[in-house]
């Protein structure tokens, strides 16, 4: 295998960075949580037209009634996800979200467990009762400040679910189609998604200030477009399990741009909580049999 021009643990630190930037941009915009996800994946695919429309339509021939309808369905996931992840943030911390968001794959897990009938193993449901622990005491720390600050903790396990499903939906599509076109026919989806949303619940398209557009447009570029296509590039080099074990810091980098940028300080119950939520998930993704080459797949 090639090497790499850079090493890829430097694309990943910046790919993680990026994500935690989402919560950030989204706290900053005052636009209703549905017209910040519809601008945000609007923009998205209009930024990926260009190359999707070039390079990738052909593929489009490959989907079956089958999977557009189950594409149809993660894009719509997709769309409910971004709205009660956006919303928890005007309830609770940025820290406390999206330590709840990041509980995603012990959802994945039960998803495939009760939908799939995949075995539970020992392991599996150790890592799971840890990390619901550290849910519990973020979600207790939180109720002792407001029951406002409570009900966005339970709007982003909900998000959590969602996304979770969106994944389910997808997987046995994608294994079918680029990235790029997955991506683009799903973000089309929800984006139609939310502009009917939009419109039902009569919330405004704009006029916006041009700071508002800003906050849209970067939401689209850094953590939807660039961060995740810096993951994806990686993984020529490293293991998936990195990118999980790397996307489980997206909470920390997030608080930590929360402190210095919104001025959101931690309290002892996020902290302690959101630790023991990232332990949990740590024990549930790491293959410990695998462990020597879990964090490079090969340079040679």
């Amino acid at each position: 295998m090639e090497k790499p021009a850079i090493h890829p643990y430097i694309p990943i630190i910046i790919g993680v960075i990026s994500v935690a930037m989402s919560a950030i941009f989204v706290k900053m915009t005052t636009a209703d949580s549905g017209v910040t996800a519809f601008y945000r994946m609007l923009f998205s695919i209009l930024i990926m037209s260009p190359v999707f429309l070039l390079k990738y339509t052909h593929e489009l021939k490959k989907l079956s009634k089958r999977d557009w309808t189950f594409t149809a369905i993660a894009g719509f996931f997709l769309a409910f996800h971004f709205i009660l992840w956006f919303e928890s943030l005007n309830y609770t911390s940025v820290a406390s979200s999206t330590v709840l968001v990041t509980l995603q794959p012990l959802f994945a897990f039960a998803g495939t467990y009760f939908f799939f009938k995949e075995k539970l193993s020992l392991k599996t449901v150790v890592s799971a009762l840890i990390a619901i622990t550290g849910s519990i005491v973020i979600a207790y720390g939180d109720f002792k400040i407001s029951g406002q600050a409570l009900f966005g903790d339970i709007l982003a396990l909900i998000a959590c679910a969602l996304i979770t499903a969106y994944l389910l939906f997808g997987q046995d599509v994608r294994k079918r189609l680029s990235l790029m076109t997955y991506t683009f026919v799903v973000y089309s989806v929800s984006t139609i998604t939310l502009f009917f949303y939009i419109i039902i619940k009569g919330e405004s398209f704009g006029p916006y200030t041009a700071q508002e557009w800003m906050w849209f447009l970067l939401l689209a570029l850094i953590p939807n477009l660039f961060g995740h296509t810096l993951f994806n590039w990686a993984l020529k080099w490293v293991s998936t399990n990195v990118i999980s074990i790397a996307i489980l810091f997206e909470p920390v980098g997030a608080a930590i741009l929360a402190f210095y940028i919104l001025g959101e300080h931690l309290e002892i119950s996020q902290i302690v909580g959101g630790s023991i939520v990232i332990i949990g998930l740590l024990f549930f993704i790491i293959d410990y049999k695998k462990i020597k080459k879990m964090f490079f797949k090969s340079f040679a």
